[in-house]
């Protein structure tokens, strides 16, 4: 099965303080045919004014993943964890038997974009938890980079979820592949810049997915001499 989830097509919040695009069903935003694709529940793409934020709220029984795409995000929860995650940083918050948590805009004067990453937990009720860890763009340069594992691999942030967060960065004519396993699947996202995805050409929001194929699925930077270097995540998940 292959999928392709274009930009325009996610569903949108505008709420003056905040600029959204979820690719699942979110909040007042529902779609059946939209509800997650495996273990992959949550993949919000949002941009926040300068000094706002989320207040104060509460989060059981799930991983949540946020991941800086420019600027700064402060967060503070009831475990004690006050941080400033960055571009390049990758944080992970076990909500477990129950936590409460904001998130704001750490700057005065510009904007915060990140996204907010959720997969359901393989056990229920663990102790809430949080790890953030900075890896490098570097290392994401040309080559498929582990950024959230159930194992903390190569370094990676520990999800206690059956899934795989990677990231590179390419650009014009380098390329990666990513192999799907025979009983998962591998949703593809361009963060941003222009790529080519399993053939398909892709721009920044979009998305293509492949799941009960086991095959290998080729991305490859497809962005000009001016255009930024194509950012793109794989999840590899149930």
């Amino acid at each position: 099965m292959r999928i392709i989830r274009l930009s325009e097509e996610r569903f949108h919040t505008q709420i003056g303080w905040l600029n959204s695009r979820h690719t699942f069903s979110f909040g007042h935003h529902f779609d059946p045919r939209w509800r997650g694709f495996g273990n992959l529940l949550v993949l919000n793409d949002d941009t926040v004014a300068p000094g706002a934020g989320f207040g104060t709220h509460p989060h059981r029984d799930m991983e949540i993943v946020s991941y800086v795409v420019d600027g700064a995000l402060e967060h503070r929860d009831s475990m004690g964890t006050g941080s400033v995650i960055r571009r390049g940083d990758v944080q992970r918050m076990s909500a477990g038997t129950g936590v409460m948590h904001s998130e704001y805009n750490h700057s005065k004067d510009a904007t915060v974009r990140f996204l907010q990453l959720w997969f359901p937990p393989t056990e229920r009720g663990i102790e809430p938890g949080y790890e953030q860890k900075a890896i490098s763009l570097q290392e994401r340069r040309g080559q498929l980079r582990v950024l959230a594992s159930q194992t903390g691999e190569a370094g990676s942030v520990t999800i206690h979820s059956d899934a795989r967060l990677l990231g590179t960065l390419l650009a014009r004519g380098e390329s990666v592949t990513h192999q799907v396993q025979a009983g998962r699947g591998a949703w593809i996202h361009v963060v941003q810049g222009k790529a080519m995805v399993d053939g398909e050409a892709l721009g920044e929001g979009d998305a293509l997915a492949i799941r009960d194929e086991a095959r290998a699925v080729t991305i490859e930077g497809a962005g000009g001499d001016d255009d930024p270097l194509a950012e793109v995540l794989v999840f590899d998940v149930l």
